[in-house]
């Protein structure tokens, strides 16, 4: 796995939480990252989005104004955000399957439990970075393709028949206004 250049990424954490954005903030600075933004609700959470244009947003999942969920599917609209291809990661104290799934639905990059652990930490980001999923755009969905991985050899009924309502998304042919 290639070393992750920290000191060249620009984070914005997201949690209404003072003691966890404080935590958060020290990991990332202990794995040498020198650009961190925080945000104590999902309203200024968008609003450092849109001001400082992250490489990776780390946001809890309960907030007040808008959750994180709520916060995903807003930074996932292109007609309306300039950074939908951001990776998200999800911070939740309810690791619920419902709670990942709802994650994953709004378009998370990544979900992790609290309390974080470094190593945790570490390899979500690694993972948004290392091995970046493709962006699917179907009628009611944009964002990372949910299928963690491909079986060729699946045939159950759950299989997807590529039917033409799923596009791969090339963030380079997507035009989205300043």
């Amino acid at each position: 796995m290639a070393k992750i250049a920290f000191d060249e990424l620009r984070f914005v954490v997201a949690d209404d939480n003072a003691h966890m954005r404080r935590i958060v903030r020290t990991l990332l600075r202990a794995f040498g990252c020198r650009e961190i933004y925080e945000a104590e609700d999902g309203a200024s959470g968008l609003e450092a989005v849109e001001a400082y244009s992250p490489d990776i947003l780390i946001s809890d999942i309960t907030m007040p104004i808008f959750d994180g969920i709520e916060l995903t599917r807003m930074i996932r609209n292109p007609e309306g955000c300039r950074h939908p291809f951001l990776p998200i990661i999800i911070l939740s104290a309810y690791s619920e399957k419902k709670h990942v799934i709802a994650a994953r639905d709004a378009g998370a990059s990544e979900f992790l439990c609290k309390p974080v652990s470094a190593t945790a930490l570490y390899r979500r980001i690694q993972n948004v970075i290392a091995n970046p999923r493709d962006f699917i755009r179907t009628k009611t969905y944009f964002g990372p393709d949910r299928r963690r991985y491909v079986n060729p050899n699946y045939s159950g009924v759950e299989r997807r028949i590529g039917d033409g309502s799923e596009n791969i998304v090339d963030p380079d042919q997507v035009h989205i206004e300043a």
